[in-house]
């Protein structure tokens, strides 16, 4: 029987960023990981996480704080999550990442555009604005703190020492073999529950059928434990979706093609929604037209090929590109008058800075060919609900007692997008992933040291 100071389930971005605090605090750190290599839902994303008053912004001369952070999330949804958590993380926001800076992951801010909900420029991100870089980076510090990673090594379960408190796990290893670990503290950071069909269709039935271009091993294992111990969930239907899945091939569009100017038609070369609004929502909408096709022009073409999710659709052949709106149609398989007189009723709305019937305005100049356009459907990208915890990570019992030596965070805990789709911004996962990460890691290694005291 093994022991160590803190173990961390999950090797995403929450639970790396998670051993590596507690590994720096000190503690001896086991992350016990389900897959054979470390990936995540993070590494299927940009990995973009939003920090408020960074010296990034500073030098761009964006006037930004934490208090305007925390306004930007909690008015996307109304106010309808926990305002403490949200305040506590955006507070956070530069520290964290200054402090992933100082242990070698390169993040800098994001030129050429704001993301629908933020009010300022302040995305971080890693050179090639990928997920699976951030995650590379991440796995690279932690080893040099000391930290100890176990590949396929799947929690299967917590074993109670008493009240409000865990004492070891079991993991189980591909062979069926089962090994108990003694923990002093334990994190539980393994991602949602958006790779479970049947969870989704309970959880979240408005996205039940849809694409789930998530990483598989988010299965919510830990939901189960919720029952059995009475641990305290929320916001189970919280989900990310994204309107802009390239259809059949699996890479995002990214949401900049709609928000400097790109629209979205339907199969009758209609548009159907404000595009501004934000890529979450917009998953339901597209897949009420059974699909759509966004359309961009070379201007905004620019702007997405700073990210390397734009040359994978590339290389897929997920973007078309068009000389003419004759051309666009035939492409596309639309309808040419109808798409035409789209093209043009948003030219007239540009110029007049009226509102559309959708009460979206056009603020960008109007889309002009050659035109770049892709075949996309709604998916579901990860889930937001979770483990209630407070803003030191311990997981909640539903007497409201918190747990002493049990954290979570990233997708395993609640996050910070309220119910439903509407209130997700870009990079709330992240920013929860990496601040309540590294709170968590830092209680977890404290509760150790109390634990040999």
């Amino acid at each position: 029987m093994a022991q160590v100071d803190v173990l961390v389930a999950g090797a995403g971005a929450a639970g790396l960023v998670a051993a590596l605090a507690a590994a720096e605090a000190g503690a001896t750190v086991l992350v016990a990981e389900r897959d054979a290599r470390v990936a995540g839902t993070t590494a299927m994303s940009t990995g973009l996480i939003p920090a408020a008053g960074t010296p990034e912004q500073a030098r761009a001369g964006i006037a930004d704080c934490p208090e305007r952070l925390a306004h930007d999330i909690l008015a996307k949804h109304g106010g309808r999550t926990d305002a403490r958590m949200v305040e506590e993380l955006a507070r956070r926001s530069a520290g964290v990442v200054a402090w992933l800076q100082r242990h070698g992951v390169p993040l800098s801010l994001v030129a050429g555009f704001t993301y629908p909900g933020h009010s300022v420029r302040r995305m971080m991100g890693t050179p090639h604005r990928t997920g699976a870089e951030l995650v590379a980076a991440l796995l690279a510090a932690v080893e040099a703190a000391g930290a100890l990673l176990l590949t396929r090594a799947r929690v299967a379960e917590l074993l109670p020492a008493g009240p409000a408190r865990i004492g070891a796990v079991v993991l189980e290893r591909p062979d069926g073999a089962l090994e108990r670990v003694e923990a002093r503290a334990v994190v539980l950071a393994m991602g949602g529950f958006a790779g479970d069909p049947g969870r989704v269709a309970r959880f979240i039935p408005a996205m039940a059928g849809a694409v789930a271009h998530t990483h598989p091993g988010c299965r919510g294992d830990w939901i189960d434990w919720a029952v059995e111990l009475g641990l305290e969930m929320a916001d189970m239907d919280s989900h990310q979706g994204h309107g802009g899945l390239a259809l059949g091939h699996a890479v995002p569009i990214l949401w900049a093609s709609m928000t400097e100017g790109g629209i979205q038609v339907n199969r009758a070369g209609v548009r159907f929604h404000d595009e501004s609004r934000g890529y979450s929502e917009a998953a339901a909408a597209v897949n009420a037209q059974g699909g759509a096709v966004s359309i961009w022009d070379a201007r905004i073409q620019k702007v997405l090929d700073q990210f390397d999710d734009t040359a994978e659709a590339r290389r897929a052949g997920a973007i078309v590109a068009a000389a003419s709106v004759t051309d666009l149609a035939r492409r596309l398989d639309l309808p040419q008058g109808p798409l035409a007189a789209t093209l043009a009723e948003v030219e007239t709305l540009a110029r007049s800075g009226r509102p559309c019937r959708f009460g979206r305005r056009f603020t960008h100049p109007p889309l002009a060919p050659p035109y770049h356009a892709a075949r996309v459907t709604g998916a579901l990208f990860h889930t937001q609900g979770g483990l209630v915890v407070d803003t030191q990570a311990r997981v909640r019992h539903v007497s409201g007692q918190p747990f002493a030596n049990l954290f979570a965070a990233g997708g395993t805990a609640r996050g910070l997008s309220g119910p439903g789709a509407a209130g997700y911004i870009a990079g709330n996962g992240l920013l929860a992933a990496t601040g309540l990460g590294r709170i968590a890691g830092e209680r977890a290694a404290a509760v150790a040291r109390e634990g040999r005291a």
